[in-house]
């Protein structure tokens, strides 16, 4: 067990509590056991096994490890300059695709270099549990508005390092494809580079977005889904593609008729899956792979909100294009931060003080 350091409040802009009218309700068969408690804002988290999990904690840059089995807990590295303000702070993590073979860990932090704040992917080697090595392969300016940073990061299926950036408080960042990452998915290397496969020449795999706190990729087809904040309309589940435009920009409003009138910028913007007005803060996602929750939720897209602490299972189509239903699976008592599958397909999900295993009643 760790101790918290404090009560600290992830501020999630633009949203009010609500829940999407057309969304229903399951029957209680689903509930959250406790593997990890007396955490301090566990942003991120992943697996290096079933049993070992990588996580870091928003303000203190802290990378950690903890064995489910034992609850041995240790210290990995420490992250200087980290600056936990707002939604900054440690954001994301991911291990190397061919992990323990290649022992290295990303992570994305928000961090205070030379007076400056700056946006970055730092990579971590593992040499006998100890961080060593910091180099950082991705850096971009963090805005003096202290929201809107994205952060997650994850490993595509193919061996290639995403990551989703958020439009730092300004709506025409999304729009922008000129040295500008945010409101942006990227792709990239595990050193940084652009792959040659990129639509745009750089790091950009997508554009048009406003904030983002988790995704996923399908792991029936390799696709990429994507939850998105809106302002005070919209929020969002997106199928992410490749050199597609997302719609956010500076003329978005919530005057207009849903979702376009947040998703009316730039060349054919691409529509949400699902949308949500009242707002609900959705952020992690992940799918049901052999996670032992019953016939109903295989194959499923799982994703949680912070403004509601629910869970919501989603139904794709035949094809696993497009949104089929959806219903909350289950109710947390405070808002979801991330969730993840681990190795052998349970699904976690992490609140601001533990993370947790959903299972049967």
């Amino acid at each position: 067990m760790r101790r918290a350091s404090g009560q600290i409040a992830v501020v999630l802009v633009g949203v009010a509590l609500g829940v999407l009218a057309t969304t229903s309700t399951a029957s209680a068969a689903i509930k959250a056991k406790t593997v990890i408690s007396g955490l301090s804002t566990p942003t991120a988290f992943t697996f290096a096994s079933a049993n070992v999990v990588w996580y870091v904690e928003k303000n203190n840059g802290q990378i950690r490890t903890h064995r489910l089995g034992t609850h041995a807990d240790s210290l990995f590295a420490t992250v200087p300059g980290v600056d936990g303000s707002g939604e900054r702070g440690m954001l994301g993590i991911a291990l190397d695709p061919k992990y323990p073979a290649r022992p290295f860990v990303y992570v994305y932090a928000t961090r205070t270099v030379s007076g400056h704040l700056r946006n970055q992917i730092l990579r971590y080697r593992n040499s006998s549990g100890s961080g060593t090595n910091r180099t950082v392969i991705w850096s971009s300016r963090a805005s003096t508005n202290p929201y809107h940073n994205g952060g997650h990061i994850a490993f595509s299926p193919g061996g290639l390092l995403y990551a989703v950036v958020g439009d730092a408080h300004r709506s025409a960042n999304a729009q922008d494809r000129t040295h500008n990452d945010r409101g942006k998915v990227l792709r990239m290397t595990r050193t940084g580079k652009a792959p040659a496969s990129n639509p745009f020449g750089n790091r950009i795999f997508s554009y048009g977005l406003r904030n983002s706190f988790g995704f996923a990729f399908d792991p029936r087809t390799g696709r990429l889904w994507e939850s998105e904040n809106g302002p005070e309309c919209n929020d969002e589940l997106n199928r992410i593609r490749k050199g597609r435009n997302y719609g956010w920009g500076p003329h978005e409003t919530c005057g207009g008729r849903s979702p376009r009138d947040t998703n009316r910028d730039g060349p054919r913007p691409v529509l949400p899956k699902l949308w949500y007005t009242p707002t609900i803060a959705p952020t992690g996602v992940t799918f049901c792979r052999g996670c032992g929750l019953g016939a109903k939720s295989r194959g499923r897209l799982f994703f949680g909100a912070f403004n509601t602490g629910q869970i919501r299972r989603v139904r794709l189509n035949a094809r696993r294009t497009g949104v089929r239903g959806q219903h909350v699976v289950y109710t947390n008592g405070s808002g979801i931060l991330s969730m993840e599958r681990a190795p052998g397909g349970r699904v976690y999900f992490s609140d601001g003080s533990a993370i947790y295993r959903l299972v049967r009643r």
